[in-house]
């Protein structure tokens, strides 16, 4: 896949491109340089790596190269990377692989517990996308879904309500506030007072999910700002990453 997209954005040109590769705060040598050999292979001259909630950062427009604590909730459909970011890198951080899909998968569970009814994951990305929520909706919300039955095994139509998509989802929602909760308590003071008076900025497609904003400000007493264009962040910021190497200053390594 990687030689596939090298050549449909360089071509045949004569020289190897740079590449820069987007991880997750949390993983391990050996899975960097599993990541560098792969790209290598596919034709990179050179690999860097830069963690996903630097590049949300700066894909969002927040200046990170500031002494001051700036962090990012980064969902998106396999991990949720939570960072505190100053002078350019990150000074605590964590990743869970609670996002997306995960939601996907809660509401497939719940509504076979509940309905006896086994939908497919992209029946549960819809009921997600359109009444999703997690946090109380002044008015209830309805869509119908099919389904196949697990007592007859035939086809069978359902009514769901927002109200449940919040029973379904809450347990993953509160996962996220709750490793929030935690990086919070590691920040240091001085940048954890930056935070309180900057707010957290949400990122990537997961932050879209309908209350998740308000969950995590009612949960914190942080006020929350979900940025534009979130579902670009990580892209746009590794683009902007590569461009500006020399001021990452190894930030972004190989």
């Amino acid at each position: 896949m990687l030689k596939y997209f090298i050549n449909k954005v360089c071509g045949k040109f004569i020289f190897s491109p740079r590449i820069m590769i987007c991880i997750p705060s949390q993983v391990t040598e050996v899975e960097k340089k599993a990541v560098i050999d792969a790209a290598s292979q596919a034709g990179a001259r050179k690999v860097y790596l830069i963690e996903e909630p630097i590049a949300a950062a700066i894909g969002a427009g927040i200046d990170i190269s500031k002494p001051r604590g700036n962090m990012v909730v980064d969902i998106g459909g396999g991990t949720t990377d939570i960072a505190v970011i100053s002078l350019g890198g990150s000074v605590v951080s964590t990743s869970l692989k609670v996002a997306g899909d995960k939601f996907d998968e809660y509401i497939v569970k719940y509504i076979k517990k509940k309905h006896n009814v086994m939908i497919g994951e992209r029946t549960a990305e819809d009921l997600k996308v359109n009444i999703g929520c997690v946090f109380p909706k002044i008015q209830d919300t309805e869509m119908d879904v099919r389904g196949r039955d697990l007592i007859t095994g035939l086809p069978k139509t359902l009514t769901i309500h927002s109200s449940e998509m919040m029973e379904a989802l809450i347990e993953p929602a509160m996962m996220i506030v709750d490793s929030v909760h935690s990086v919070l308590e590691r920040t240091p003071p001085e940048l954890a007072a930056d935070i309180s008076d900057k707010g957290i900025y949400m990122t990537g497609g997961g932050c879209l999910l309908d209350g998740l904003d308000k969950l995590l400000q009612e949960k914190t007493g942080i006020n929350v700002m979900i940025a534009q264009d979130t579902v670009s962040c990580v892209a746009l910021g590794t683009g902007k990453a590569l461009d500006n190497l020399d001021a990452l200053e190894g930030k972004a390594r190989r």
